[in-house]
C-alpha cells in the first residue's frame, strides 16, 4: 500500500508493525509501542512532523521480523522492505534506515556502502527525534534514561559483540541527539 502524504500513515505503520512483530517478537513489539508513545509526546516540538515521526517509530525495528531478515542488519532490511514491498514514503524509509546512528553498525557489518547508496540521510530534527525515542525506551517499552538504555544494550550483547562496538562508536551521536531533544522539550515547558 503506497503512502500518500500523512493521511493514515501512522495507523498504517502501527498495523504493519503489529502484524510483523506482535506474535513473532512480542518483546520487540512492546519496545516499538513504547518508542511510538515517546514519538507522540514530541508533538509540541515537532508540530505536523510528529505524525511522520510516530509512523517511523512504529516501523523502525520491523527489519527484525523473521520473514524480513535478509542482511541481518535490521535498519537496512526494514527500509528495503518498506521501499520495495510497500513503496512507502521516502522519509519513512530514510528514518528507518538511519535510526539511532545506524551507520556505525553498518560499518561493523560491511554494509555502510549499501546503506548510504540506497538511503540518503533524513532531516536532522527527525533523525534526532527518532534516536531520542529509541534510546530512551527499554526493550519492554518502558521509559529509560539514555545511559540506562546504553548500558542495557551493552549488557544484552556483551562487550565484544558488533552491536556493542557500534553502540560505543554511536554513543556521542546518541547522547547529542537525546540532549538536543531534551533541550527543545525544556524550552517548551
Amino acid at each position: 500500500m503506497p503512502i500518500v502524504g500523512d493521511v493514515g500513515q501512522t495507523e498504517w505503520a502501527h498495523d504493519l508493525a503489529k502484524e510483523l512483530l506482535e506474535t513473532a517478537l512480542p518483546r520487540r513489539w512492546a519496545h516499538t509501542q513504547g518508542v511510538a508513545a515517546r514519538a507522540k509526546s514530541l508533538a509540541p516540538i515537532l508540530g505536523e512532523k510528529a505524525d511522520t515521526l510516530t509512523a517511523a517509530a512504529y516501523l523502525h525495528d520491523i527489519g527484525y521480523a523473521p520473514n524480513l531478515v535478509d542482511t541481518g542488519f535490521h535498519p537496512l532490511d526494514g527500509a528495503r522492505y518498506l521501499r520495495d514491498v510497500h513503496q512507502a514514503d521516502g522519509t519513512l524509509c530514510r528514518l528507518v534506515a538511519h535510526h539511532s546512528c545506524a551507520v556505525n553498525e553498518a560499518r561493523e557489518r560491511s554494509l555502510f556502502d549499501a546503506l548510504t547508496a540506497e538511503f540518503d540521510e533524513e532531516r536532522p530534527e527527525l533523525v534526532e527525534a527518532l534516536t531520542y525515542c529509541d534510546m530512551t525506551t527499554g526493550p519492554d517499552g518502558t521509559h529509560l534514561d539514555v545511559t540506562q538504555r546504553l548500558g542495557e544494550i551493552h549488557s544484552r550483547y556483551g562487550p565484544e559483540h558488533l552491536v556493542s562496538r557500534s553502540i560505543t562508536a554511536s554513543t556521542p551521536c546518541i547522547l547529542a541527539a537525546v540532549r538536543a531533544i531534551e533541550g527543545k522539550l525544556a524550552g517548551e515547558g
